[in-house]
């Protein structure tokens, strides 16, 4: 069964990565980095906190949303300690090598780097060998995050 769900997400991360050769660097939905969620609510809230539009800052030519002005000040005095590793992409992706889409609640906090998942399930693989996959997509991205 195991074997099944990795071999299932390893075809599904290279169809993705194929149907989407075309990535931005930072992972974005409707023009909204993290699909509008505040990325340091991660780290404040300890939960996916939706922002607001009306408090956006635009860096890595993504548009970010905040909760509060308090969280959008942190965010533009320290963006790179806020901002998700592998711009936003599914970490367990990047350890394969494919830039893939994420979920807002498939998140976890390492060594204050915020990761995201494609999903519950494929972050749960991930959290199995955390340290395997880190060093695996840090390697990954340094070619990923090129390619278009």
């Amino acid at each position: 069964m195991q074997r099944n769900f990795v071999r299932l997400t390893i075809v599904f991360l290279f169809f993705v990565s194929t149907v989407f050769a075309q990535k931005p660097v930072i992972f974005s939905t409707s023009d909204k980095a993290l699909g509008g969620y505040d990325p340091v609510g991660y780290f404040t809230e300890g939960k996916p906190v939706l922002g607001a539009d009306s408090l956006t800052w635009t860096w890595q030519g993504a548009h970010w949303h905040f909760a509060s002005e308090k969280n959008k000040a942190a965010f533009q005095a320290e963006p790179e300690r806020f901002a998700p590793q592998y711009g936003g992409y599914c970490a367990f992706g990047m350890s394969r090598g494919y830039k893939a889409p994420t979920q807002p609640d498939a998140w976890t906090i390492v060594d204050n780097k915020l990761y995201f998942n494609y999903n519950q399930k494929v972050r749960t693989e991930w959290n199995k060998d955390r340290p395997g996959y880190i060093q695996k997509a840090d390697t990954n991205w340094v070619e990923a995050r090129e390619k278009k």
